[in-house]
């Protein structure tokens, strides 16, 4: 569901009102448990989360005008979907993630590579968010893509 906007203002305010509670609280949750260095921004028409060029001016795949994305969220026609760059490049934080999921909604994660679904709005698990947001810092994401790109 791409949602036609400039600003991230722009995104929330096209949100129907449910929808808009939830993407606000993930949000929050980001702005303040993400490690200091990301940036929020509209990336890819979904508030994200980014390193800066200012930080890392090689940008996204050699692209020097795109920032390096670390965490996009987006409202899906059928779930809430959280992309999730460190999860894709690092195993260990995977395996984290979906025991750490696990235990605490005794459920399996829903995901595909970067993509975390969530599918029943008032299951979110909030803390997990939390917990997953403080687990990569701006210096280990940035070691983690040059070693990934120096394959």
């Amino acid at each position: 569901m791409t949602i036609e906007v400039e600003t991230i203002k722009e995104y929330m305010d096209a949100l129907p009102i449910e929808r808009k509670e939830i993407i606000s609280k993930i949000r929050k949750i980001f702005q303040e448990h993400l490690p200091s260095g990301y940036e929020e921004r509209l990336q890819y028409k979904m508030p994200s989360f980014v390193v800066p060029l200012s930080r890392y001016p090689k940008g996204y795949l050699n692209r020097k005008n795109e920032p390096l994305p670390f965490i996009s969220i987006a409202s899906q026609k059928n779930h809430i979907a959280i992309y999730h760059s460190g999860i894709y490049s690092d195993e260990t934080l995977l395996v984290w993630a979906q025991e750490r999921y696990k235990e605490l909604t005794g459920k399996k994660l829903d995901m595909g590579k970067s993509c975390l679904r969530f599918k029943k709005m008032k299951e979110i698990p909030y803390v997990f968010l939390k917990e997953l947001a403080g687990k990569m810092s701006v210096e280990a994401f940035v070691e983690l893509v040059e070693k990934v790109r120096n394959r």
